[in-house]
């Protein structure tokens, strides 16, 4: 350690109170963190890219300050999901400060990770309060059982209104209007059901109606819209 002449011609002066680091909650501990090791949670971020164009949803499982557990979700442009490909083989294994310090490739996805780091390390993570943290895998549990990211896509127009086009149940096939042409329901195929019907054999027109289903007052409508050609 180098110190200047001035500093070296002080007198010394003791420190009186140890001052520790603020506790954080995490996984059911409060926890002082001085250290990447200290660090526990699973946790979310939402980042942007620069023209703003696309968003991305990082959802990390982080034990002891390393990464166990990374889900990529993206929406924008193409390179975006090919990003995500290689942010997902980069980020598990690393601890959360080698993360934060790596080129995740996409805009979003570093600013995501820029964002989740500060819910981690102010323990403002989901499994803060939770005993010994989230299992590995809870990721999976965002997506659901057909393992497929729940996206919400809709369209309108002043001139010709709303267009259901994606819902959490999936791919949006028709729209029910009443009398007054107002939505009063929506039908829908999962498409991740019919994929995994025809893994299972089934051939794919028997897959679409087996996946197929609907939300609302859809029996009561008086005309029902493809929301893509009509």
């Amino acid at each position: 350690m180098i110190y200047t002449k001035e500093i070296e011609n002080m007198c010394p002066v003791a420190k009186g109170a140890k001052h520790e680091p603020a506790p954080i909650p995490e996984e059911g501990k409060w926890v002082h963190s001085k250290e990447i090791k200290d660090i526990s949670g699973f946790t979310h971020g939402i980042g942007w890219c620069a023209p703003q164009q696309g968003a991305c949803k990082l959802s990390l499982n982080v034990k002891e300050g390393v990464i166990e557990e990374a889900l990529v979700e993206t929406i924008g442009c193409s390179g975006m999901t090919h990003s995500a490909a290689m942010a997902a083989e980069i980020l598990q294994g690393k601890t959360i400060l080698e993360a934060l310090n790596t080129d995740l490739v996409c805009d979003a996805i570093n600013t995501a990770m820029r964002e989740l780091f500060l819910q981690i390390v102010y323990g403002r993570s989901q499994s803060a309060f939770s005993d010994d943290g989230l299992a590995v895998g809870a990721g999976l549990e965002d997506l659901g059982k057909g393992l497929r990211s729940q996206v919400g896509t809709m369209y309108a127009t002043k001139e010709k209104g709303v267009r259901y086009l994606e819902m959490a149940e999936g791919y949006v096939t028709g729209i029910a209007l009443d009398a007054d042409n107002e939505v009063i329901g929506y039908q829908f195929v999962s498409l991740g059901k019919m994929t995994d019907f025809i893994k299972k054999g089934d051939d794919p027109n028997t897959a679409w109606e087996k996946a197929k289903g609907q939300y609302g007052r859809v029996a009561d409508a008086v005309k029902i819209i493809d929301p893509r050609q009509e």
